[in-house]
């Protein structure tokens, strides 16, 4: 379209005829959208999205999904070596209870706090001091004399890991170049891989070694720190060149929002609830139906975190092409024949389930965390620590409840009764529909 062309179209704009007018409003869109000759987009498309403009910082998102699996390692080693000091210090399980307690309350409670705080002033250079938090703590249960000590260095892990997850969420999606879903399913893998690795470390260094072995796991929390220094100086450089501060208006009434926050943090809850009932008991079941030795169990919830890994990280690809809720919908009721079928068969096709169960139930996370943050626009760090804080809280109060019912009742019966959770993700229908939502 030439000059005098467009010049002459905005000047009938101001003719009357509304026909006329949106003939002529919709030429000029079209030649707005128009590739250059370099094939990208013009600067009015682009400018839209300031994130996606910046393109995808994959050494970023690969920085910052290590050392979320450096900081959930230290996580899942702290439960792994509880039997070992229960023995060294003749801890009650009133004691180890009280241990779980504080370090969920420091990890879980004070994230949202957190995620709240940076939403007004971030701060991504706090997080290499998260990370030195983490690494105190590790020290601290490595080298403790006394009880007080380890409740001390359990309460670190748990401050750095508050620190950790909403900041570093902010960051994944600051480096996400548009692929939100993308970004938070390769953050998230690398926590889901660091759960994994957590207890096997504990089994294969920390048992053998004694407990001073735990502080070879301090040399990999230092490494983080520094790790997350870089990220951070990225970070801070990329969010004041963006100029304009981000955009916190709700797209959808009040109402429909809290409406949305609360369905999305009830299918986190079933989620984790049966999540809990796997990671904590799926050995004890597999060892009680079908004689598997201690090894052997441990293979079959190998089998059960692998899906997991390898459902975050692909929930979060597919979301980005279809759509978080579509991704929601087939992961909270597409999962529901194979957790049915999972206490009725034997064991080689529990193993199979194990990994569908896996795969399909943790594609939900990345995009339950991405639908979120478009329903709340510019609160990104208050959505990851109200769902990473809310998820982890959650996972240990179930698994506390479900040991409870597994005494009482037996462990068949746990799993039996947990089969029938994902029957709650028909709450799904009460969330908006894509299309109300940019970017959903």
């Amino acid at each position: 379209m030439s000059k005098s062309t467009m010049a002459r179209d905005r000047q009938r704009l101001a003719m009357p005829g509304a026909t006329a007018r949106l003939r002529r409003a919709v030429r000029l869109l079209l030649h707005d959208l128009q590739p250059t000759a370099g094939g990208t987009m013009r600067a009015e498309a682009t400018t839209a999205n300031p994130v996606a403009a910046a393109g995808t910082a994959w050494g970023i998102l690969t920085a910052i999904s290590l050392c979320h699996m450096i900081n959930d390692v230290m996580q899942s080693m702290l439960a792994a070596i509880y039997p070992l000091l229960r023995v060294e210090f003749a801890l009650t399980y009133a004691q180890i209870g009280v241990m779980t307690f504080a370090f969920q309350v420091t990890a879980s409670l004070l994230q949202p706090l957190i995620g709240m705080a940076t939403d007004r002033h971030p701060q991504p250079r706090s997080l290499p001091f998260g990370m030195a938090s983490t690494f105190c703590g590790v020290l601290l249960l490595a080298f403790a004399h006394h009880y007080g000590m380890l409740l001390a260095g359990a309460m670190l892990i748990g401050v750095g890991s508050a620190v950790f997850h909403p900041e570093s969420s902010r960051v994944a999606r600051l480096a996400s170049g548009g692929r939100f879903g993308t970004a938070q399913s390769l953050f998230q893998m690398g926590g889901n891989f660091g759960q994994s690795l957590g207890p096997l470390l504990a089994a294969f260094i920390v048992v053998p070694l004694g407990r001073p072995a735990v502080a070879w796991f301090a040399v990999a929390a230092a490494l983080g720190a520094a790790m997350l220094w870089q990220v951070g100086h990225w970070a801070e450089g990329r969010r004041r060149a963006a100029s304009a501060k981000p955009d916190t208006t709700l797209r959808l009434p009040r109402a429909i929002v809290i409406r949305a926050i609360a369905v999305l943090a009830i299918l986190t809850f079933t989620k984790n609830i049966y999540t809990a009932s796997m990671s904590s008991y799926f050995t004890f079941f597999t060892i009680e139906k079908f004689g598997l030795s201690t090894q052997g169990a441990q293979i079959m919830l190998f089998l059960f975190l692998g899906g997991m890994a390898a459902g975050v990280i692909l929930g979060g690809i597919v979301g980005d092409r279809i759509g978080p809720l579509r991704v929601i919908w087939f992961s909270i009721l597409g999962v529901l024949p194979f957790t049915l079928l999972l206490p009725h068969v034997g064991l080689a096709a529990t193993g199979v389930l194990a990994v569908i169960i896996g795969l399909i139930l943790a594609s939900a996370f990345p995009a339950i965390v991405v639908f979120a943050q478009e329903l709340v626009p510019g609160r990104t760090g208050t959505i990851a620590g109200l769902f990473f804080g809310f998820s982890f809280g959650m996972g240990g109060i179930a698994a506390a409840a479900l040991g409870v019912l597994a005494d009482a009742q037996g462990i068949e019966r746990v799993f039996f009764l947990c089969s029938f959770l994902p029957i709650l993700g028909v709450l799904t229908i009460f969330l908006p529909r894509p299309g109300r939502l940019i970017g959903g």
